[in-house]
This record gives structure tokens, C-alpha cells and sequence, in this order.
């Protein structure tokens, strides 16, 4: 696989903007992106717009086009990708793949998403696009209740209570209120988590996310000219995407992620690694039992045992798998097909060594996986620093 490098990274803080329009925040993290290197937008080959929810809730498609022209580069190869929660890491993908290929040397991949003006009806309508219409979204089901039922049957397969997730929200949290782009900037013990209110029994409040405004910005460089510039960079030594059914009633094993396993193991695979390798990740983890089924899945922990892992300080910034450094979903703020970009830039941040007061100290080597759906597709990407 020919080497692509990440050289400059942006990203508005998450949040309610109301005041602001979708294009407003994705131009704002183009720039920021651009602004600690060489090239103005006229350098760019194409420009890769990561957004899951634009049409029904910002009333907007062609985002590739919208952007391109926004930003001044009419003409340019510009293309809106779309996979649910998964819409960022694809649009990644589709940004190396085509350095790879030759076509370009430098493009830029945006996510943003815009939902906090909208009320909730439409945000469900919204989100349940990601769900199987027939079986599942055209009866009520949503996102939510998909996972509050995996949870209840993660509860009742390895014994768990629900107070044994609070480790999850506990160290978003944490992490999230030193993050000063987070939407949610306070921490959390596990006596507030067992008195929340209930969203969808057994998730409470705290084991939910809130869908939030944000855009952010990868730029992509071929090696040949990362190298003729020098300075700061991060590899991206793996990528890979792996699918699995759409409605969770034809899958074999309720809580096994196939999607995520898959994906995890070829893009290890691809960057000669292994899982001990990585120094820190950021994975989807809008509700809590999100979290335990990836870790598990992607091989981190021993399946069943995610909570208890949790709860002895395994997710947290010196534990072996530093897990949602700059909040998550959950403390950060859910951006919808955006984050699979969000993550990229946090731990691109964790590479170069600017992660601030959740800094993992040696962070060489980082991952990220985003999923579509209740892990339908999903989008793996190891970094390596460089």
C-alpha cells in the first residue's frame, strides 16, 4: 500500500449553533486545517464531505458541490459520502484511496453535520435512515432502543448489573470537561449515573449522547510530497471497512459486531501491527454498551468481561487502552456522519503530542473505528506518527 500522510487537521468545538449554518462550520474547520501548512485551497485535487443527516435535517444534498463552491474551488472533483455514523472514517478512506491511485497528491476530507436547530421528531426520522425501513424503523424502533435491548441481553448473558457501564460515561467525562471543544465539559461519578433518569430501560441519561453541530478537517498528502515539505505528519498505516447486515433480526449473534472485528483485523493486517501496538483510540461509544461490545469485537478485551475491564481503570489515559480521550459521543458530543473526522484529529492531536491535560504520554501508534447503524458498516484506520 503506497503511503498517505495526515499533515494538517481542524476542528470547530461541538456544540448547539444556532446562530450558524452548516457550510459556516464546515469552512471553519477547512481553514483551520490549512492554516499550519503551505497550501491555499487552490491546491487541492478533490475534497471529500463526510455528512449522514444533510438532507433531512439541513435540508441540503450536494454537499460536495455546496462546499467546493463555498470555498472557492468550483471545478474541483468534490463528493458527499454517506454511511450513517460510519460517513467520516468512509470519507477518509475514499481521500487515501485516491492518493493512492495516483489521481491526486493532496486532498482535504470535511465532516460536518448540523442537527441542534431541529426538533427531536426529526432527528429520530433522521437517524432511523441508518435502521432496516421495513422491519425495524417503519414499527418505531430506533438507534436507542436497538442498543438499550442489546444491553439487556449483554446484562442477562454475562450477569452484569447496570451500574457495572458506569466506568464508561465516568471516563468520557473525565476527559471531556479538559477538552474545551466538548459539549458537555463537567465530570461525572458513578453515584450521579445510577440516579439518572431512564432514556430507554436500562440506559439512563448518562449512558446516552447528544447529536451536536461540529465540522472537522483532515488534509492528505501523498508521500512523495510529505516529504518534500517536512514538519509534522501522521501515516495512516491501515484502513479498512467491513459490512454486516443492515436489521439486527438476521444477524446470528446479537452481540458479537462482526462488522467491527472484520474491519479491525484487516486493517491490522495491513499495517503489519498488532493490537498491543496501539497507544490510544477513539471508537463509536454513543451509549455505553456501544463501548463494551467494540472493545470486545475488535479483540481489546475478552469477550463478556468489558465492564469489569472498564471499572479497573483499562479505558482510562494510563490504562492499556486510553479510550475517548476527548470525551467521546458521550461528553464530546455525537456529530453524526462527522465523526469519523472528529476522531482522526484527536488522536492525530495525541500523536503530535497536543492532546493538553488528557495527553497520553508516548502516544506513537493510534486508532480509530467509526460505525454506521447499529454496527453495520464500520471504518477502521490505524496512525502511526511520523
Amino acid at each position: 500500500m503506497k503511503n498517505v500522510f495526515i499533515i494538517g487537521v481542524g476542528a470547530t468545538p461541538v456544540g448547539e449553533h444556532y446562530p450558524r449554518g452548516l457550510v459556516d462550520l464546515a469552512l471553519e474547520s477547512m481553514r483551520g486545517a490549512l492554516k499550519a501548512s503551505p497550501f491555499s485551497p487552490k491546491d487541492l485535487g478533490a475534497l471529500y464531505v463526510a455528512n449522514a443527516l444533510g438532507e433531512t435535517l439541513a435540508g441540503q444534498a450536494q454537499l460536495g458541490a455546496v462546499l467546493a463552491s463555498a470555498a472557492g474551488l468550483q471545478g474541483i472533483e468534490a463528493v458527499r459520502v454517506e454511511a450513517a455514523g460510519a460517513s467520516g472514517g468512509l470519507a477518509l478512506r475514499q481521500g487515501l484511496q485516491s492518493i493512492q491511485s495516483g489521481a491526486y497528491d493532496l486532498v482535504m476530507v470535511t465532516g460536518v453535520e448540523k442537527a441542534t436547530d431541529k426538533f427531536d421528531t426529526a432527528i429520530e426520522a433522521g437517524q432511523a435512515l441508518a435502521l432496516e425501513s421495513d422491519s425495524e424503523a417503519e414499527l418505531g424502533v430506533t438507534l436507542t432502543s436497538q442498543w438499550a435491548m442489546l444491553m439487556r441481553r449483554y446484562m442477562h448473558e454475562y450477569g452484569y448489573a447496570v451500574e457495572a457501564f458506569a466506568p464508561f460515561p465516568v471516563n468520557a467525562h473525565a476527559n471531556g470537561s479538559k477538552n474545551p471543544g466538548a459539549l458537555y465539559r463537567f465530570p461525572i461519578k458513578a453515584d450521579k449515573y445510577r440516579s439518572a433518569s431512564q432514556i430507554a430501560s436500562p440506559l439512563n441519561m448518562f449512558d446516552c449522547s447528544t447529536l451536536a453541530d461540529g465540522a472537522a478537517t483532515v488534509i492528505l498528502a501523498s508521500e512523495s510530497l510529505a516529504h518534500e515539505l517536512g514538519g509534522r505528519k501522521v501515516r495512516i498505516a491501515g484502513s479498512a471497512v467491513a459490512t454486516d447486515t443492515l436489521a439486527l433480526n438476521q444477524r446470528q449473534d446479537l452481540l458479537w459486531l462482526t462488522a467491527a472485528q472484520q474491519s479491525t483485523s484487516k486493517a491490522l493486517k495491513q499495517a503489519h501491527l498488532k493490537l498491543t501496538d496501539i497507544n490510544v483510540l477513539d471508537i463509536t461509544d454513543p451509549h455505553s454498551i456501544t463501548a463494551a461490545l467494540v472493545l470486545e469485537a475488535c479483540g481489546f478485551v475478552e469477550r463478556g468481561k468489558a465492564p469489569s475491564y472498564a471499572a479497573e481503570g483499562g479505558i482510562s489515559l494510563t490504562g492499556p487502552t486510553p479510550l475517548a480521550t476527548a470525551g467521546g459521543y458521550k461528553s464530546r458530543g455525537d456529530v453524526g456522519g462527522a465523526t469519523g473526522v472528529y476522531q482522526v484529529v484527536e488522536v492525530v492531536r495525541q500523536l503530535w503530542g497536543e492532546a493538553g491535560a488528557t495527553q497520553v504520554q508516548g502516544a506513537k501508534v493510534g486508532f480509530t473505528q467509526c460505525l454506521g447503524g447499529v454496527g453495520t458498516t464500520a471504518v477502521s484506520h490505524l496512525l502511526v506518527a511520523s
